[in-house]
């Protein structure tokens, strides 16, 4: 059962079924199946969705790309489904989730100006220290 977890986990974004995913735990579809539920409780689909989700997650939270292509990326072929299991999931929509995550993130810092002179000083090696020889 950890193969064709660590296998989902690889691979989420690539089309998995469950003859394939038995034959990686090298059991049967039916005894993958049941084994999978009570081993991890739930499904290998649903894992596999939930897998696909948190990926999804963190996409929009850190990128600025639009969410059918997060969608495909991940590995769902529709926008519908995608948003209708985020929104199962997370309890919100793709783009609700974005806008929050958003509004949360702190504001990018301005740069700060250091002077030349005080950086050279500051990096410049110093002679009071241990060194080679000493």
């Amino acid at each position: 059962m950890l193969r064709a977890r660590d296998a989902m986990d690889r691979a989420y974004a690539q089309p998995l079924d469950v003859p394939a995913l038995a034959r990686v735990a090298h059991v049967s579809e039916s005894h993958f199946t049941r084994t999978f539920r009570a081993t991890f409780g739930e499904t290998p689909h649903r894992y596999l969705q939930r897998r696909r989700v948190e990926r999804a997650m963190f996409l929009l939270r850190e990128t600025d790309r639009p969410v059918t292509e997060i969608c495909f990326e991940v590995g769902f072929g529709s926008p519908g489904t995608f948003s209708r299991t985020f929104r199962d999931i997370v309890g919100r929509s793709p783009r609700a989730y974005r806008k929050e995550t958003a509004a949360a993130r702190p504001a990018a810092a301005a740069p700060v100006h250091v002077p030349t002179c005080f950086t050279m000083a500051w990096t410049r090696p110093s002679h009071d220290g241990p060194g080679p020889g000493r």
